[in-house]
């Protein structure tokens, strides 16, 4: 498999997250979302994936996987081993009720699109970090409220719900959300940041991470 991917997209450690938790070999194609006016909007990425964004995943059949919430369900299903999901239909419905506030709710209002469209309004450095920190805020109040307290999102095991906070736990942190208020998630991160697979998969180790 090949994974278009930019060090920085918490949306591709996302699935970074879940290719090494299920131990399924693939290689990484760096699109760059900053160089030459983003890489992202080049013609031959764009005939990859029309809506210019990461991750792309690139099955071994070259068909091409888009949007890292499908991506991860993909995955679950294609190679159920670990499994990342419950296997009681209310506890899935749960945990992807806690993806979905990750992944519709808080990340849509502060990615690399957004910000763009922002900006373009006038938007200033200050007013963009209050609007990240605000709808961040918000929605860490929410899971901190819904997530169990044992280290992971949801009961005793790792689950997708929590391959989707902590990338978006690095986000807070690189706009210098103050996670003082939700312990919970704090525990949350800290356990995972423990396993070697969120440990490969972390920004930091990728190989474009000085880019």
């Amino acid at each position: 498999m090949r994974l278009y991917s930019y060090w920085r997209s918490s949306t591709a450690y996302r699935v970074r997250i879940a290719l090494e938790i299920k131990g399924i070999p693939y290689t990484i194609k760096t699109v760059s979302l900053v160089h030459n006016g983003g890489e992202n909007f080049k013609p031959d990425y764009l005939a990859i994936n029309p809506q210019g964004r990461v991750p792309a995943l690139m099955l071994d059949s070259n068909e091409v996987l888009l949007q890292s919430p499908a991506i991860l369900e993909y995955l679950e299903e294609r190679y159920p081993t670990p499994p990342l999901l419950p296997s009681n239909y209310e506890e899935r419905a749960h945990v992807r009720a806690l993806c979905a506030i990750v992944a519709c709710d808080i990340h849509p209002l502060n990615n690399v699109s957004a910000l763009r469209r922002l900006r373009e309004k006038g938007y200033t450095e200050p007013d963009l970090q209050s609007w990240i920190g605000a709808w961040i805020s918000d929605g860490f109040q929410t899971l901190e409220q819904l997530v169990d307290d044992t280290g992971y999102c949801y009961g005793n095991s790792l689950s997708l719900a929590d391959i989707c906070l902590v990338p978006q736990i690095y986000n807070a942190r690189r706009f210098n959300i103050s996670l003082t208020p939700f312990p919970r998630l704090q525990k949350i991160e800290q356990h995972c940041l423990e396993i070697p697979a969120f440990q490969r998969a972390k920004p930091e180790a990728q190989p474009d991470s000085i880019t």
